[in-house]
């Protein structure tokens, strides 16, 4: 889930506490190229006022011209809107030509989903809600891993909450930068540094700090294949130990802070430990897209950088 879209029903939270009438739009199919994917989400306020988006912004325009000329609403709370149908409309939105982007339309009554929803994700727990369409009932449950986004015509279900991980082990300067800019990417963030001295001062409740030594602290978390593993203590002790276990796991991205001849001697030191080829071979190092980095922000931002290419299946 993206944040941008947390950030949606925490304000749709507001809104209706504030006692303002609230319409939350969600992406649900689309056809050809598109700005914004299925499960994205606009709320959209009595007086115009909108945060999140659907499209490029001519999407966002018509909803909001639709709103202020008061044109009447069709029977029931929930609705399906379809743009782009004809190749007229295609164009006038900037659709591909013939394409088709459809949203579901609810008018917020009952709030009380939202609410719940937004404690949860706050928690870091995922969340799944599936909404009938016909009737505008909605039901919110636990979510697993293998729950996704999903639309039948019918119904509706989506997912929220952090759909991706990343263990941070060391809690220096590079490592609260990265973490900065995974929170605001939607991850979970989890960070291991059994130096106090570094970890003293850190008092980010948005992170989950994971005590023990990192290897031991990298089992606990059981990584699955939407976990990332960075090792960025500089400290062989701590981050090789961590490697063993991460690069024997699922974890889809495993990066190690570290020039091209400290990359070097730890692959042969990894070996001597006992990983296998393939193993070793899944190590990122140096870490982060290659942009010229030195300072700490920059490091980190080249690190996300490649954490969310391979999040995303864009080869490397």
């Amino acid at each position: 889930m993206d944040n941008v879209d947390l950030d949606v029903l925490r304000t749709v939270l507001a809104w209706r506490r504030a006692g303002r009438a609230v319409r939350l739009y969600t992406v649900v199919q689309t056809w050809g190229s598109a700005p914004r994917q299925p499960g994205s989400m606009l709320a959209l306020r009595d007086d115009g006022v909108v945060i999140g988006s659907v499209s490029g912004g001519c999407i966002e325009d018509d909803l909001i011209r639709r709103q202020a000329a008061g044109l009447p609403d069709e029977q029931g709370a929930v609705r399906l809107i379809s743009y782009g149908v004809s190749r007229e409309e295609a164009a006038r939105f900037g659709l591909p030509c013939g394409g088709t982007l459809r949203l579901v339309e609810e008018r917020i009554v009952d709030s009380d989903w939202v609410e719940t929803l937004v404690a949860r994700c706050a928690q870091q727990l995922l969340s799944v809600r599936q909404l009938d369409i016909a009737s505008g009932r909605s039901r919110l449950g636990e979510a697993g891993p293998e729950d996704a986004f999903a639309f039948d015509g019918s119904t509706l279900r989506t997912v929220y909450g952090p759909r991706w991980r990343m263990m941070l082990i060391g809690a220096g300067q590079v490592s609260r930068y990265a973490a900065e800019i995974a929170l605001l990417l939607g991850f979970e963030v989890l960070v291991c540094d059994p130096r106090s001295e570094f970890s003293a001062e850190w008092d980010d409740g948005r992170v989950t700090f994971v005590a023990g030594m990192p290897d031991d602290a990298v089992l606990d978390i059981h990584p699955d294949a939407r976990t990332a593993i960075v090792t960025l203590t500089h400290d062989p002790r701590l981050d090789d130990m961590a490697l063993l276990a991460a690069l024997k796991s699922e974890a889809f991205y495993v990066g190690a802070l570290g020039s091209k001849q400290t990359t070097e001697r730890r692959r042969g030191y990894l070996s001597e430990l006992g990983l296998s080829p393939d193993e070793i071979g899944r190590l990122h190092g140096p870490i982060g897209l290659h942009i010229g980095s030195h300072a700490p922000a920059e490091i980190a931002l080249s690190l996300m950088a490649q954490v969310v290419a391979l999040k995303n299946g864009v080869a490397i």
